[in-house]
């Protein structure tokens, strides 16, 4: 199982998409948010995602082509 921590920005015709219930159930992705924020035009969510690689890998293609922008989080101190 590998853990990374991603930010994912959501237009704002995504803020209440169930983007992130779509990938536990579909792509086998456990998840924690850390951090979210949906006011204004757009959201973002600072998200732990713990799976196989594989699996967050076509989880992260998903939510991209959906139009959500991914940016990785370097989680070392």
């Amino acid at each position: 199982m590998t853990k990374r921590q991603m930010k994912l920005t959501f237009p704002s015709e995504l803020v209440t998409a169930p983007l992130i219930y779509n990938l536990v159930q579909d792509y086998r992705i456990m998840t924690n948010i850390h951090r979210a924020d949906t006011a204004g035009e757009q959201g973002w969510v600072v998200l732990e995602m713990e799976g196989s690689d594989e699996d967050i890998e076509q989880g992260l293609a998903w939510v991209t082509a959906k139009g959500v922008q991914v940016e990785a989080i370097d989680s070392e101190p």
